[in-house]
């Protein structure tokens, strides 16, 4: 079953039926993020790659970021 499959087959549940589906795929979503980030959120785990790169003195220059970007074409396109 494809997904737009599964969002057509929708209508033919009750509003109950959506109501607690709906539920469901929260609680996976948030079981899914939560095991992801162990709890963390971005700001948090953000915060404590700033306390490690300071702790470890580690500094970052222009240099560093030299350099980085593809400044390939692409791919071609035909039109």
């Amino acid at each position: 079953m494809t997904l737009q499959e599964i969002i057509q087959s929708l209508d033919e549940l009750s509003v109950d039926e959506q109501t607690s589906l709906f539920n469901v795929l929260q609680l996976r979503l948030a079981k899914t993020t939560q095991s992801s980030s162990n709890g963390e959120t971005f700001w948090a785990m953000t915060l404590r790659f700033r306390e490690r790169i300071e702790r470890e003195g580690i500094e970052f220059t222009d240099e560093d970021f030299a350099d980085l970007r593809d400044r390939s074409p692409g791919r071609e396109v035909e039109l």
